[in-house]
């Protein structure tokens, strides 16, 4: 080391002048991490001096000192001089002095003191927390000191300050049979552990303070399973006052017990249940939560009293199996957060493997800051819970569904949160969020679900699934045509429109109206044009002229489409908005294409033959609506065994096949779907050429 030897700059520790101590403690910081120098080191006597230096020196020499006294420790050496005087000079430090890299140091040694085995102190069979206690309370701005630390602009002091609050709560929940290790982490909270650690998760800072970090998280993992590991036992008189105090807090109607005849008042026989237990016995109900789901029950209750009083009066009115059992769904929120977080999977592992990597996207998938604010999450998503009972009118039966909702809720906004977002963004998104979009979500995730489990089955059942939609959907867009229907022929421009313009072109009437109706063998289109609309449909026989099917060769439109253009669309499709009733629309149009025979133009020839035909227009109609258009447009294509390629059509038959998918694998009813059950027609009137309206497309006879 610089050519300098041991056992000389052992006695330059103990040199009468300054300037010769601080070059020699701060040659010695870097060299005692060695194990073998450190040996040679203790034999030369030299931790003596170190000790003597850690008690009186000051300045940049203290903190070299306590450097290295820090790292002689974390080597398993020099316990036998941790003294009780020494211990309480470095808590003076870490309270009374303004230097940086003397804090750190402090700090340092305190970790290591209080982060190993008792063993390993000079009194066998002290924790680590009992060895600095004495000194600590004398000091009463140690904890707030040192949470005040944690936010510190150095690094490092940071990093120091929060490994020394993780060491003290690691030992104070191992060794809680003799320390009060619950009313310790409170105070801890209570000075504002919880936002300083969290301010840090979501600074730049995160990737400087991983290590403790990532602790303190592991450490906030430890106690949610400590209390969830803990029985509620109305024998623990804390377990006890909590329980009561829910019911305290619930105002409950002192009217409403019964009097037997001597007087006397009887228990509500209904006390529990109304808070929403399914039992007279609530502490076993805490069986899969324990005392973590009593704890978010009364933090729930605690912080919004009057809230919770109000809850429970608009419950109380509705019927009973109605109402939203607030503390069975307090629990259910618990469970879902312990999953969500998975509280049971430990974080040191996952600490090791992200540390190393310096992309910030793999912190952002290991740093869950959400966490840190447990009760707050708690009461949002139980909140969501409520809300969506109400608005699905949910019964008792329904609550798993519920449950379910909330639990894809919670993984939807807690999942998909970056580090950085705001914990008052995440609540307004679990409050705000749309009801339907969250059922189309569930959906997806069970379709997913099935997908994975079922693969090529699932896929076969969706294709029958489609091609039956698609055959339900052809045969009623071919009734359609069966059925008939009017389009204008010829527009004459209003008597009292006024001038011609591009404006008032919307202004044209129709002078002449072309019926046309498919054959009842569905071979011929029959058509004839008429003067004026008809009250009533004309008979097949009075349509004179006719459409042999076989020679159509195809059908043009302008109608939207869905689909990219195929042979059967050749021009731009854009969506018409539907017409006056009292207009005609022109913009319109339905153009079919047959080969004719060439010695015969004639529409109506029924034995023409390929050879020697050129291709012609046999028939134009002008749709008044969009919805008009789309039956007889996909119609004509259907019948001449060609795809659908409007929107309206596609629509229908996805509608109808991933419906019939959902029914048949999920069972599901139509409530579970965010559908009301649709109310069928009556018959009345209707002959057995009908169908109803699917999706909120038109429906006729």
């Amino acid at each position: 080391m610089d050519s300098l030897s041991v056992p000389e700059l052992v006695a330059r520790l103990s040199s009468d002048e300054e300037s010769v101590r601080k070059m020699a403690v701060f040659k010695l910081q870097s060299a005692i991490g060695d194990p073998s120098f450190a040996d040679v080191f203790i034999q030369e006597g030299g931790l003596p001096k170190l000790r003597f230096l850690a008690l009186h020196s000051t300045g940049n020499t203290l903190a070299y000192c306590l450097t290295s006294l820090s790292r002689l420790l974390e080597l398993d050496k020099g316990w036998d001089h941790v003294t009780d005087d020494l211990i309480k000079r470095v808590v003076e430090l870490v309270v009374a002095q303004p230097l940086v890299n003397v804090n750190r140091g402090a700090m340092s040694v305190l970790a290591a003191i209080v982060g190993h085995p008792s063993h390993r102190n000079s009194q066998p069979g002290v924790t680590g927390f009992q060895r600095l206690k004495p000194a600590v309370e004398q000091q009463p701005q140690f904890l707030p000191m040192l949470v005040e630390k944690i936010t510190s602009a150095d690094h490092a002091l940071c990093a120091n300050s929060l490994q020394l609050i993780n060491s003290l709560m690691r030992d104070a929940i191992a060794n809680d049979a003799d320390f009060e290790w619950p009313r310790f982490i409170k105070q801890l909270q209570e000075l504002g552990v919880i936002k300083s650690v969290y301010g840090l998760m979501q600074s730049s800072a995160v990737q400087d303070l991983a290590h403790p970090l990532l602790e303190f998280q592991s450490l906030t993992k430890v106690l949610l399973r400590k209390w969830r590991e803990e029985k509620v036992d109305l024998e623990k008189p804390d377990h006890r006052r909590a329980i009561r105090g829910l019911h305290a807090a619930s105002n409950p109607d002192k009217s409403k017990a019964e009097t037997d005849p001597k007087g006397s008042k009887k228990q509500n026989p209904a006390k529990w249940r109304r808070l929403g237990f399914e039992t007279e016995s609530p502490a076993w109900e805490f069986g899969p939560t324990g005392f973590l789901g009593l704890m978010d029950l009364t933090d729930f209750v605690y912080k919004n009293e009057d809230g919770f009083q109000k809850l429970l009066l608009e419950q109380s009115v509705e019927p009973l199996e109605g109402r939203c059992p607030i503390a069975r769904a307090s629990l259910a929120v618990t469970a879902i957060l312990y999953e969500h977080f998975e509280v049971d999977k430990s974080d040191e592992s996952e600490a090791h493997k992200y540390v190393p990597l310096e992309s910030r996207s793999n912190f952002d998938r290991a740093f869950k800051p959400l966490l840190l604010h447990w009760s707050r999450m708690h009461t949002s998503g139980l909140n969501a819970f409520i809300r969506l009972w109400k608005a699905a009118g949910a019964q008792f039966e329904d609550f798993e569904k519920i449950e379910e909702l909330a639990r894809i809720l919670i993984e939807q906004i807690l999942g998909q949160a970056p580090r950085t977002k705001e914990i008052k963004d995440i609540e307004e998104e679990l409050t705000d969020f749309d009801i339907q979009r969250l059922r189309e979500l569930q959906m997806e995730l069970l379709e997913l679900t099935y997908e994975d489990a079922w693969g090529h089955h699932l896929r076969q059942v969706r294709d029958e699934l489609n091609h039956e939609a698609l055959q339900f959907v052809k045969e009623q867009r071919i009734r359609c045509l069966l059925q008939g229907a009017w389009f204008p022929q010829a527009l004459n421009y209003g008597t009292d429109a006024g001038p011609i313009t591009s404006k008032t072109l919307d202004r044209t009437v129709p002078s002449a109206w072309r019926f046309v109706r498919l054959s009842h063998n569905r071979r011929y289109l029959h058509y004839a044009d008429f003067e004026e609309k008809a009250t009533t449909e004309p008979r097949l026989d009075v349509l004179q002229d006719k459409i042999d099917l076989s020679i159509v060769s195809s059908v043009v439109s302008n109608v939207s489409a869905s689909a990219p253009s195929t042979s059967s669309s050749d021009s731009t499709l854009t969506t018409l908005p539907p017409p006056k009733p009292e207009h005609a629309s022109t913009s319109t149009k339905i153009t079919i294409h047959g080969y004719l025979p060439a010695s015969n133009h004639a529409r109506n020839t029924s034995d023409a033959s390929a050879s020697g035909q050129r291709e012609s227009v046999l028939l134009q109609l002008h749709p008044q609506s969009h919805i008009l258009a789309s039956e007889w447009l996909d119609g004509l294509l259907m019948l001449l065994n060609q795809q659908p390629i409007t929107a309206d059509t596609n629509k229908l038959v996805n509608l109808i096949g991933g419906y019939g998918l959902k029914i048949r694998l999920l069972n599901v009813r139509f409530e579970d779907v965010g559908m009301e059950e649709p109310v069928l027609p009556s018959r009345e009137g209707l002959n057995d050429d009908y169908y109803y309206d699917i999706g909120g497309m038109e429906a006729g006879a």
